[in-house]
């Protein structure tokens, strides 16, 4: 019986613990916009903060968890202005997107999720609920995959 549960401890911990370290391919190559109109791949929007610590916000202006998350947020980023913020919207179109930059003053960079829920990396990162926070550092690498609050502890202790 104790082995069991040893097992069953083992097998808990390990899958609570388990998360990528990195995007897929077919991510990295999915197309976001940015704020002036262009088209840029997601591997860009990552080269562009290469070598500094950045934590993704995939959100949108219409759900209101983002928007009850965003004070949080402002904290974090107050507390940590040596974070490279990005923020992903996955609004239903560009003139929305831009116009809950502004009402939300969300400071960081931003793109638009062109193919939105169903393209390569929302796929790929299994998003089933915004907002998302991701964290990476200074290499690129994943370092919290799966947060839905600032408030995540994982999140918070890696950031420390």
């Amino acid at each position: 019986m104790k082995i069991i549960l040893t097992l069953l401890t083992i097998l808990c911990f390990s899958v609570g613990f388990s998360q990528e370290k990195s995007f897929s391919a077919e991510a990295l190559q999915d197309v976001l916009i940015n704020t002036s109109g262009s088209e840029v791949t997601f591997e860009s929007v990552l080269e562009m903060h290469k070598g500094k610590t950045v934590l993704i916000d995939i959100w949108a202006s219409w759900c209101k968890d983002c928007i009850a998350g965003f004070p949080d947020l402002n904290k974090l980023q107050e507390d940590n202005p040596n974070i490279d913020y990005v923020f992903l919207s996955l609004d239903k179109d560009t003139e929305r997107w831009k116009a809950g930059i502004d009402k939300y003053n969300l400071q960081g960079s931003h793109y638009f999720i062109k193919l939105g829920w169903k393209g390569p990396l929302c796929s790929s990162i299994d998003l089933d609920w915004i907002p998302r926070y991701i964290l990476l550092d200074e290499s690129g690498k994943i370092k919290v995959y799966k947060a839905i609050t600032t408030k995540n502890n994982q999140l918070l202790n890696q950031i420390q």
